[in-house]
């Protein structure tokens, strides 16, 4: 019989067989807010199904599967012909499919649909967060789309269809279709306007053929792309379907898979068009940026969301990972320093998800006003939540100490996620000179902007006061550019603390006011007020296992 040198103790229980969506009170009241009420039971059970399926120890078997097999480029079939395709581990396909057979690219066809869907995407990313970006693309694909009529009656029942059928062949077969995009060149990154790759009329109207490369092409697999070419009247947007209506393959030349940052499970591709590359214009000619910043704004929300998710789990972790953990004499999370850490990092989750929420909100109104705030808001918040993300996830991380280190506990490969979203669709800078230019260019933003952080004023006056630094600072246009980003920050800070102060609980509202807006906390995080009621934030971030 083997000896036996020692038996486990104090070790956590796996956080496994728990609902992602009920053990989160920012979503479920969240969603209590924004869905009409004759509808909330049905919203209710939906991602409560889905948050069990998050927390659930298949999805997490998958989750692990996905990250340890990650996918491989296949140029050439066994007898030699181009086929340029991607293979995926079989756990990829499960977790793709459950997003798509869940919802999460129908959020245009349903009431209510931005705010069930940012919900359920914050839930399932929680689960594994590389799959999440052909359900992002496909579901911005449409309002894309939407600029070409014709084209949008063609493709936009696939791709919102609950329908995951990952073969490629003509989408006139198939029940449903995924979407990516291919923007970006290696001479111009976000200055897309530098794009070289060419698009030349055919016969038929509409019908192009492209020439050129792509430095970043998004979900490879997909079964169309949004792409941005010159045509003769300028920079144009393009679907480039994979598979032709006649079955044959289109010409779509994957070079090779980015050795990337980040997750491991999903695919970054480098492609070329070499001429024979048919696509179908979307738009007018020449309206190319205008009519991709249309899937550009839909995929900038859900970085939001996607950041949201990674936070909520990476303190989900740290919080139950201290509280079946004991240390010199007592629980973790009953220790006063680390109960200010894991109160810190809960206010960042609930702050970033109650934002995502609203914006999605924003969207399902679609009135003027709704249009006009999002214009400010959206670059702000993905500005300033996904910055955050990365600093955050890295003290969850350290709150398990050297088990949060090592790759089965799952924080490395949240880690690794943290800065994609804040690089992808803009990195900071271009969030904040967009910023600059909805502020120069559409004032109504701002009055928007203004209406909606103004709703709790007079609430919480460490938040009156930082409205009024954020005036002063918008009044001050001397130099604005080198400080757009010190302007953004605040703008996303006063956003959060005001919905916080509306909608969250007071002791919520009264640290994220005190640490945020009022310079009450130190750089790091775990330097909140010590007199604040940290206990009860902490508390309210706990996980339950109960299924």
């Amino acid at each position: 019989m083997a000896a036996t040198t020692h038996t486990v103790t104090n070790q956590p229980p796996p956080l496994v067989g728990y609902d992602v969506f009920a053990n989160d009170p920012a979503l479920t009241e969240g969603i209590a807010r924004y869905i009409a009420a004759e509808r909330l039971d049905e919203v209710r059970e939906e991602l409560g199904t889905l948050g069990r399926a998050a927390g659930s120890a298949h999805a997490q078997h998958w989750a692990e599967q996905a990250d340890r097999h990650p996918p491989v480029l296949r140029t050439h079939d066994r007898f030699g012909h181009r086929i340029d395709e991607v293979e995926f581990h079989p756990a990829w396909h499960r977790l793709l499919g459950h997003a798509i057979t869940s919802g999460l690219t129908g959020a245009w066809s349903r009431p209510d649909g931005h705010v069930r869907r940012t919900a359920g995407f914050i839930v399932w990313t929680q689960a594994e967060a590389g799959h999440g970006c052909p359900v992002s693309m496909t579901h911005a694909a449409v309002p894309a789309l939407r600029a070409e009529p014709e084209l949008a009656a063609e493709w936009e029942p696939l791709l919102t269809s609950p329908v995951y059928e990952q073969e490629l062949r003509p989408v006139a077969e198939k029940g449903g279709a995924l979407a990516g995009m291919a923007m970006t060149e290696k001479q111009g990154g976000s200055d897309v306007r530098a794009n070289t790759t060419r698009a030349e009329p055919l016969a038929a109207p509409g019908e192009y053929v492209l020439t050129g490369h792509k430095w970043f092409c998004s979900a490879p697999m997909s079964d169309a792309f949004l792409v941005l070419a010159q045509a003769p009247g300028g920079l144009t947007c393009f679907l480039l379907p994979r598979v032709l209506p006649d079955g044959t393959r289109n010409a779509f030349r994957i070079q090779r898979l980015k050795d990337k940052l980040g997750n491991r499970s999903n695919a970054s591709a480098e492609v070329e068009f070499d001429g024979r590359s048919w696509a179908r214009r979307v738009g007018e000619e020449g309206r190319g940026v205008a009519t991709i910043i249309e899937m550009v704004a839909a995929t900038r929300l859900d970085c939001v969301s996607a950041s949201a998710a990674v936070m909520r789990q990476a303190v989900t972790q740290a919080v139950h990972h201290s509280a079946h953990r004991e240390a010199f004499g007592g629980p973790l999370i009953d220790k006063p320093l680390m109960r200010n850490v894991l109160a810190d990092l809960a206010l960042e989750s609930e702050a970033a998800t109650t934002l995502a929420l609203r914006l999605a909100a924003a969207y399902d109104g679609g009135t003027e006003q709704d249009r006009h705030f999002l214009r400010l808001a959206v670059p702000a918040a993905k500005y300033w939540v996904t910055k955050r993300c990365t600093p955050m996830v890295a003290e969850a991380l350290e709150c398990l100490g050297g088990n949060g280190y090592v790759e089965e506990s799952g924080l490395p490969r949240l880690l690794r996620e943290a800065p994609l979203n804040s690089i992808w669709e803009g990195a900071g800078n271009v969030q904040a000179l967009d910023v600059l230019r909805a502020l120069r260019r559409e004032p109504e933003a701002l009055n928007a902007f203004l209406t909606e952080v103004g709703a709790a004023r007079g609430a919480d006056h460490r938040l009156d006061r930082a409205i009024k630094g954020m005036l002063t600072e918008l009044a001050d246009l001397e130099g604005i550019e080198a400080r757009a980003r010190r302007l953004v920050e605040r703008m996303a800070l006063v956003l959060q603390g005001s919905l916080l102060v509306r909608h969250a609980p007071s002791e919520v509202s009264d640290a994220f006011c005190a640490s945020r807006l009022g310079g009450d906390a130190g750089a790091a995080f775990g330097t909140l007020p010590h007199t604040l009621d940290l206990a009860a934030v902490v508390e309210r971030a706990r996980p339950v296992i109960d299924c």
